[in-house]
Protein backbone atom coordinates (compact mmCIF):
# COMPACT_ATOMS: atom_id res chain seq x y z
CA UNK A 1 0.00 0.00 0.00
CA UNK A 2 1.44 3.28 -1.11
CA UNK A 3 2.18 5.87 1.62
CA UNK A 4 0.86 8.62 -0.46
CA UNK A 5 2.21 10.65 -3.94
CA UNK A 6 5.16 12.78 -3.77
CA UNK A 7 5.69 15.22 -6.49
CA UNK A 8 9.07 15.71 -7.30
CA UNK A 9 10.24 19.24 -8.90
CA UNK A 10 14.00 19.55 -10.57
CA UNK A 11 15.63 20.45 -13.54
CA UNK A 12 17.77 18.04 -13.24
CA UNK A 13 17.12 14.58 -14.83
CA UNK A 14 19.78 13.06 -12.01
CA UNK A 15 18.32 14.51 -8.68
CA UNK A 16 14.60 13.18 -9.95
CA UNK A 17 15.71 10.00 -10.55
CA UNK A 18 17.49 9.27 -7.64
CA UNK A 19 14.71 10.94 -5.64
CA UNK A 20 12.11 8.88 -7.53
CA UNK A 21 14.54 5.85 -7.12
CA UNK A 22 14.32 6.32 -3.24
CA UNK A 23 11.02 7.27 -2.77
CA UNK A 24 9.23 4.30 -4.22
CA UNK A 25 11.39 1.71 -2.38
CA UNK A 26 10.11 3.91 0.63
CA UNK A 27 6.52 2.47 -0.32
CA UNK A 28 5.87 6.34 -2.08
CA UNK A 29 4.42 6.96 -5.12
CA UNK A 30 5.96 9.42 -7.22
CA UNK A 31 5.81 12.09 -10.09
CA UNK A 32 8.32 14.39 -10.86
CA UNK A 33 8.35 17.54 -13.12
CA UNK A 34 11.37 19.76 -15.01
CA UNK A 35 10.11 22.70 -15.12
CA UNK A 36 7.94 25.25 -13.17
CA UNK A 37 4.67 25.24 -15.43
CA UNK A 38 4.96 21.50 -15.85
CA UNK A 39 5.03 21.46 -12.23
CA UNK A 40 1.83 23.37 -11.74
CA UNK A 41 0.27 21.05 -14.29
CA UNK A 42 1.37 18.17 -12.13
CA UNK A 43 0.25 19.65 -9.06
CA UNK A 44 -3.04 20.42 -10.25
CA UNK A 45 -3.69 16.94 -11.99
CA UNK A 46 -2.05 14.20 -9.32
CA UNK A 47 -3.18 16.38 -6.07
CA UNK A 48 0.02 15.11 -4.31
CA UNK A 49 0.47 14.54 -0.79
CA UNK A 50 3.85 16.47 -0.10
CA UNK A 51 5.74 18.21 -2.69
CA UNK A 52 9.50 18.42 -3.05
CA UNK A 53 10.23 21.56 -5.05
CA UNK A 54 13.68 23.09 -6.50
CA UNK A 55 13.83 27.32 -6.16
CA UNK A 56 15.89 27.48 -9.49
CA UNK A 57 13.55 26.19 -12.54
CA UNK A 58 12.92 27.07 -15.91
CA UNK A 59 9.69 28.59 -17.34
CA UNK A 60 8.35 29.46 -13.70
CA UNK A 61 10.79 29.47 -10.98
CA UNK A 62 10.16 27.43 -7.68
CA UNK A 63 9.11 30.84 -5.56
CA UNK A 64 6.20 31.32 -8.07
CA UNK A 65 5.40 27.37 -8.00
CA UNK A 66 5.62 27.47 -4.31
CA UNK A 67 3.20 30.75 -3.88
CA UNK A 68 0.35 29.11 -6.08
CA UNK A 69 0.80 25.85 -4.07
CA UNK A 70 0.04 27.57 -1.11
CA UNK A 71 -2.58 29.74 -2.46
CA UNK A 72 -4.42 26.29 -3.48
CA UNK A 73 -4.01 24.97 0.44
CA UNK A 74 -1.69 23.45 2.80
CA UNK A 75 0.53 20.83 1.39
CA UNK A 76 3.26 20.50 2.26
CA UNK A 77 6.44 21.42 0.39
CA UNK A 78 10.49 21.21 1.21
CA UNK A 79 12.63 23.38 -0.90
CA UNK A 80 15.51 22.36 -2.30
CA UNK A 81 18.33 24.89 -2.28
CA UNK A 82 21.42 25.73 -3.66
CA UNK A 83 22.66 28.46 -1.65
CA UNK A 84 22.82 30.19 1.66
CA UNK A 85 21.07 33.29 0.68
CA UNK A 86 18.43 31.18 -0.89
CA UNK A 87 17.17 29.99 2.42
CA UNK A 88 17.61 33.32 3.57
CA UNK A 89 15.28 34.71 0.65
CA UNK A 90 12.90 31.71 1.53
CA UNK A 91 12.36 33.04 5.33
CA UNK A 92 12.21 36.60 4.23
CA UNK A 93 9.57 35.98 2.25
CA UNK A 94 7.57 33.73 4.32
CA UNK A 95 6.16 30.89 1.47
CA UNK A 96 5.89 28.82 4.27
CA UNK A 97 7.98 25.91 3.08
CA UNK A 98 7.78 22.95 5.56
CA UNK A 99 11.10 22.31 5.77
CA UNK A 100 14.37 22.67 3.39
CA UNK A 101 17.32 20.72 1.83
CA UNK A 102 20.45 22.27 0.87
CA UNK A 103 22.25 21.02 -2.36
CA UNK A 104 24.55 18.48 -2.46
CA UNK A 105 22.46 16.20 0.03
CA UNK A 106 21.90 12.56 0.89
CA UNK A 107 18.61 11.37 -0.37
CA UNK A 108 17.84 9.04 2.49
CA UNK A 109 18.04 12.66 4.39
CA UNK A 110 14.91 13.76 1.96
CA UNK A 111 13.24 10.03 2.32
CA UNK A 112 13.77 10.62 6.44
CA UNK A 113 12.75 14.65 5.92
CA UNK A 114 9.28 13.17 3.69
CA UNK A 115 8.47 11.12 6.45
CA UNK A 116 8.85 13.59 9.14
CA UNK A 117 7.20 16.42 7.23
CA UNK A 118 4.10 14.13 6.70
CA UNK A 119 3.59 12.94 9.98
CA UNK A 120 3.70 16.42 11.26
CA UNK A 121 0.97 17.53 8.56
CA UNK A 122 -1.20 14.80 9.12
CA UNK A 123 -1.38 15.64 12.92
CA UNK A 124 0.24 12.54 14.23
CA UNK A 125 1.23 13.08 17.62
CA UNK A 126 5.06 12.75 18.12
CA UNK A 127 6.58 10.80 20.51
CA UNK A 128 6.45 11.76 24.46
CA UNK A 129 9.91 10.72 24.49
CA UNK A 130 12.70 10.81 22.03
CA UNK A 131 15.86 8.55 21.77
CA UNK A 132 19.12 8.87 20.26
CA UNK A 133 21.57 6.89 21.62
CA UNK A 134 21.70 7.07 25.26
CA UNK A 135 20.17 10.33 25.37
CA UNK A 136 16.31 10.76 26.11
CA UNK A 137 14.44 13.68 25.58
CA UNK A 138 11.06 12.99 27.68
CA UNK A 139 8.68 16.10 27.35
CA UNK A 140 6.15 14.62 29.61
CA UNK A 141 8.28 15.21 32.45
CA UNK A 142 10.84 17.90 31.18
CA UNK A 143 13.47 15.97 31.74
CA UNK A 144 16.59 15.23 29.74
CA UNK A 145 18.53 12.24 30.60
CA UNK A 146 21.62 10.09 29.28
CA UNK A 147 22.36 6.71 30.22
CA UNK A 148 19.44 6.59 32.10
CA UNK A 149 20.40 9.31 34.65
CA UNK A 150 18.84 12.47 35.14
CA UNK A 151 21.31 15.71 33.78
CA UNK A 152 20.56 18.82 35.17
CA UNK A 153 19.60 21.81 32.62
CA UNK A 154 18.23 25.03 32.82
CA UNK A 155 14.74 26.03 31.67
CA UNK A 156 16.06 27.66 28.55
CA UNK A 157 18.45 24.75 27.67
CA UNK A 158 15.77 22.43 27.91
CA UNK A 159 13.54 24.52 25.96
CA UNK A 160 16.41 24.32 23.04
CA UNK A 161 16.86 20.12 22.98
CA UNK A 162 12.96 20.24 23.71
CA UNK A 163 12.30 22.27 20.61
CA UNK A 164 15.01 20.24 18.18
CA UNK A 165 13.64 17.21 19.37
CA UNK A 166 10.24 17.99 18.36
CA UNK A 167 11.53 16.71 14.48
CA UNK A 168 14.51 14.78 14.94
CA UNK A 169 17.02 14.98 11.76
CA UNK A 170 15.12 18.68 10.34
CA UNK A 171 17.39 21.35 10.10
CA UNK A 172 16.70 24.65 12.98
CA UNK A 173 17.87 28.17 11.54
CA UNK A 174 18.95 30.29 14.67
CA UNK A 175 16.32 32.66 14.15
CA UNK A 176 13.71 29.55 14.32
CA UNK A 177 14.91 28.26 17.83
CA UNK A 178 14.58 31.79 18.99
CA UNK A 179 10.62 31.74 17.92
CA UNK A 180 10.22 28.25 19.04
CA UNK A 181 11.99 29.26 22.66
CA UNK A 182 10.73 32.71 23.10
CA UNK A 183 13.31 33.01 25.89
CA UNK A 184 14.51 35.94 28.03
CA UNK A 185 17.93 35.22 27.54
CA UNK A 186 17.86 35.10 23.55
CA UNK A 187 15.90 38.90 22.83
CA UNK A 188 16.51 38.16 19.05
CA UNK A 189 20.52 37.90 19.54
CA UNK A 190 21.15 34.67 17.20
CA UNK A 191 24.66 33.82 18.64
CA UNK A 192 22.98 33.54 21.72
CA UNK A 193 21.79 30.34 20.39
CA UNK A 194 25.50 28.96 19.88
CA UNK A 195 26.30 30.12 23.29
CA UNK A 196 23.77 27.70 23.97
CA UNK A 197 24.36 24.83 22.33
CA UNK A 198 27.83 24.84 23.60
CA UNK A 199 26.49 24.78 27.00
CA UNK A 200 24.35 21.81 26.02
CA UNK A 201 27.12 20.10 24.52
CA UNK A 202 29.26 20.21 27.68
CA UNK A 203 26.07 18.83 30.01
CA UNK A 204 25.03 16.15 27.23
CA UNK A 205 27.83 15.05 24.79
CA UNK A 206 30.05 12.54 25.38
CA UNK A 207 33.09 14.64 23.93
CA UNK A 208 31.85 17.84 23.17
CA UNK A 209 34.43 18.55 20.57
CA UNK A 210 33.01 15.78 18.49
CA UNK A 211 29.11 16.06 18.91
CA UNK A 212 26.84 13.45 18.09
CA UNK A 213 24.00 14.37 19.84
CA UNK A 214 23.32 18.17 18.96
CA UNK A 215 24.95 18.82 15.10
CA UNK A 216 25.83 22.02 13.03
CA UNK A 217 24.47 22.25 10.08
CA UNK A 218 27.13 24.87 8.43
CA UNK A 219 25.45 27.69 6.49
CA UNK A 220 22.17 26.82 8.23
CA UNK A 221 22.25 26.20 11.75
CA UNK A 222 21.77 23.31 13.98
CA UNK A 223 19.28 19.78 13.71
CA UNK A 224 18.92 16.47 16.78
CA UNK A 225 20.19 13.58 15.43
CA UNK A 226 17.53 11.21 13.87
CA UNK A 227 17.40 8.08 15.30
CA UNK A 228 16.22 6.63 11.85
CA UNK A 229 19.39 7.31 9.99
CA UNK A 230 22.30 9.03 12.44
CA UNK A 231 23.15 5.94 14.56
CA UNK A 232 25.64 7.79 17.53
CA UNK A 233 27.83 4.85 18.47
Amino acid sequence: MSRGTILVVDDEAAITDILRRYLEQDGFRVTTAADGRAALLAFRQEKPHLVVLDLMLPVTDGWEVARQIRTAGGTPIIMLTARREEIDRLLGLGLGADDYVTKPFSPREVVARVRAVLRRARGETPAEVVAVGDLEIDQGRMEVRRTGAPVALTPTEFKLVAALARAPGRVFTRLQLIDLVQGHAFEGYERTIDAHVKNLRQKLEPDPRHPRYILTVHGAGYRLADPDRDQPS
